[in-house]
């Protein structure tokens, strides 16, 4: 399995924002205020209405790595690419979003929890195999165990991750981790909470 270039940049943020709202003025407000408080990678998930428009608005601006998230096929991952996206997530493993990643110099990210989905994950051609559900499948220990079995595999816990537990899974093997609703409240933004969304961002920016 090659190491993709931008693998780099996203171990070293150690913590992508997944943005995954119901309402897409909110998911634009989100980014801005992590923008803000100095976050530079973003995931887009396709539950948000209209994804693609976000993920090209956010795309044209240079400083930013901006992915796809929740992608169910090539064609949804197809059009994201062309929007800008630079790495696809699937929540599972589809060998179908290998080609259109690869011809576009992208990263895939596949779903997988146990070590069967891990493996059929790197098989199909995956660059960075996604934990999920990280939390409810043992959390920091399952990271750990599943590490041992596939050292020098790309993981990225999701789901359930808070920054009172990054630091437990960055030590169990993550490579870098996704942070949803407990870093991109979707409540807080509609409530204009922004002091609140800045001070979880803060708390992982002080972590790096």
């Amino acid at each position: 399995m090659s190491a993709h270039p931008l693998i780099g940049q996203l171990k070293a943020a150690r913590v992508v924002p997944v943005v995954r709202m119901k309402n897409a003025a909110h998911a634009a407000t989100a980014v801005r205020w992590l923008h803000d408080a100095g976050l530079r990678i973003f995931e887009i998930t396709m539950t948000i209405p209209d994804a693609p428009a976000l993920i090209r608005e956010l795309a044209s601006d240079p400083s930013l790595l901006v992915g796809a998230g929740t992608v169910p096929d090539a064609a949804t991952a197809e059009t994201c690419l062309r929007a800008g996206a630079r790495f696809v997530v699937s929540p599972w493993v589809d060998p179908d979003l290998v080609a259109p990643c690869r011809a576009a110099g992208a990263i895939l990210m596949s779903g997988a929890t146990t070590p069967t989905e891990v493996r059929a994950a790197l098989k199909a051609g995956a660059e960075v195999v996604k934990i999920f559900p990280a939390a409810s499948a043992g959390g920091p220990a399952h990271v750990k165990a599943l590490a041992s079995v596939f050292p020098g595999v790309v993981f990225c816990p999701t789901g359930g991750v808070d920054p009172s537990n990054l630091d437990a899974y960055l030590s169990a093997g993550a490579s870098f981790v996704g942070m949803g609703g407990k870093l991109v409240d979707e409540s807080l933004v509609a409530a204009n909470d922004k002091a609140a969304v800045l001070a979880v961002a803060q708390q992982i920016l002080a972590k790096n």
